[in-house]
């Protein structure tokens, strides 16, 4: 990346913007954004370890897109073994089904529906296909009758026959990835094409009478443009993250007997003996998977933490949307400048970046990545989505959204501090730099994780056209960045209505 004038200050991603460079690339489908960190993700995205974003169902979802979710570490090592193995069972082609009973009552359903994009639940008989209950079903009935009489039978359904026999064919090497793919496309395609001649847009996905998964129109569209982010099992990827207290050694070994895939060691001063101490822990047990650790803003920072054991450096103080550290603080750094700084510090020792956080449109996942992270992660933006744990809840004007905080805040502080004793917590309670509580809304043209990432990958795929990059090492290199006013960052802004 080189920049089309010397800035002089440091800058965030509202600072700057992309020029175009002269391009041979003809279409934004021939980009490959492959993170190439050693991660494994075919998406260069890492949803943050927050509580209230990062669960199972995020999980599962972005790496069936080819990215990967951190679960936090806040959770009990019991439960992060128990993701783990549920995340690795997941199907990487078919979306998860919700199974219900006849015998299940309607307003069970209606909760249940709003942790899926589909809207759906499909009832069973042990896994025997019964029939299926869409939203519109549950509208003005009781809500405590059973769903055997809402639920509709005569249904569309799809064979997973087709599928299996490319996937048991790719199994024995006699069809190579290429191979697979296109055959792969062209069964999703038919199904697209019986699902839109149904008018239908879900249909369960069927293995001798048995429900192995659902596909909807558009999944079978976003399945043939994402590659899934697997393992070399075949199952899908996700991490997870450590602290620096207690026996970090200890439970990172757990994890990595849980088969998780990247060990995130994580505190918000990334910069400190406890972080070096922890990694070195880890980097003892010889991990076979990449070791991130942060967060940090310096140079400085990361070769410490390179020296410590961490292939991946987590690069941000302060940008996320739920922090409060710059400004109870005044610690941090303007993130554009911190990555650049950091990510090049990194490339002379062979490590890489994280952006984490600041980040609020496409265009500031293209700058991250020009300025040389390998991958953006993303906290508050996916906790306004179905798949983030939260409840979904409705406001006076009837807009939906979920709840999200900081993982410094006092909510947070008085979850992980729950096995303490009540004056240790109460005084633990008094110290916060972040949101305990804040509304993210689900944006109704977008309410999913994977609208957001077809949004964001839609403008990144571009921003590489534009450069004349076709992966993301030469969109790192070929990248020309401006330095810009408020007022021009103002003018990029499209306007809802005349002016």
């Amino acid at each position: 990346m080189r920049f089309l004038h010397q800035a002089v200050t440091d800058l965030t991603y509202s600072d700057v913007f992309l020029v175009p460079s002269r391009s041979t690339v003809t279409s934004r489908m021939d980009v490959d954004l492959s993170s190439g960190d050693g991660t494994g993700t075919t998406i260069p995205l890492v949803v943050a370890n927050m509580t209230a974003v990062s669960g199972k169902r995020m999980a599962e979802t972005v790496a069936r897109r080819g990215g990967m979710a951190i679960l936090p570490q806040d959770v009990p090592l019991d439960v992060l073994r128990s993701v783990a193995s549920w995340v690795k069972q997941r199907d990487s082609l078919y979306e998860t089904p919700l199974l219900m009973t006849a015998g299940d009552i309607v307003i069970d359903a209606v909760h249940l529906m709003t942790k899926r994009s589909h809207n759906a639940v499909v009832v069973v008989d042990g896994q025997d296909f019964v029939g299926v209950v869409r939203g519109a079903d549950c509208e003005g009935v009781d809500r405590f009758a059973s769903l055997s009489s809402v639920m509709r039978s005569n249904v569309l359904t799809l064979d997973a026959v087709p599928f299996d026999e490319i996937r048991a064919q790719a199994d024995s090497g006699d069809l190579d990835y290429v191979q697979a793919k296109k055959l792969t496309d062209e069964a999703l395609r038919e199904a697209f094409a019986v699902l839109d001649a149904a008018g239908t847009d879900f249909a369960p996905v069927l293995r001798a009478g048995e429900v192995v998964g659902v596909l909807t129109r558009t999944g079978a569209l976003r399945s043939t443009i994402y590659r899934p982010a697997l393992d070399d099992s075949g199952r899908l990827r996700l991490g997870v993250a450590v602290g620096v207290n207690g026996d970090v050694g200890k439970k990172a070994a757990a994890l990595l007997e849980s088969g998780v895939d990247t060990l995130v060691v994580d505190t918000a001063h990334g910069h400190q003996k406890k972080m070096l101490d922890a990694l070195r822990a880890v980097r003892q047990l010889s991990p076979s998977v990449p070791v991130a650790a942060g967060n940090v803003v310096s140079a400085a920072g990361v070769r410490d933490l390179v020296d410590a054991g961490a292939d991946i450096i987590k690069v941000g103080v302060g940008p996320g949307a739920m922090c409060t550290t710059r400004m109870m603080t005044a610690v941090g750094r303007p993130q554009f400048s911190a990555v650049l700084e950091c990510s090049a510090a990194a490339a002379e020792l062979g490590a890489h970046v994280w952006a984490d956080g600041g980040v609020r449109y496409p265009r500031d996942v293209a700058l991250a990545l020009a300025a040389g992270a390998s991958q953006v992660m993303i906290g508050s933006w996916f906790a306004g989505t179905y798949e983030s744990p939260g409840d979904l809840q409705v406001d006076a004007s009837g807009r939906q959204y979920k709840e999200s905080f900081g993982m410094a805040s006092a909510r947070a502080v008085q979850n992980r501090t729950s096995g303490d004793a009540a004056f240790a917590r109460a005084r633990k309670g008094l110290f916060e730099e972040g949101i305990s509580t804040s509304r993210m809304y689900l944006d109704p043209a977008r309410p999913g994780v994977e609208d957001l990432l077809d949004m964001i990958t839609a403008g990144l795929r571009s921003s590489l056209t534009y450069a004349g990059a076709l992966s993301l090492a030469q969109f790192r290199e070929r990248a020309v960045v401006g330095v810009q006013s408020a007022a021009g960052y103002e003018e990029g802004r499209a306007l809802p209505q005349s002016w």
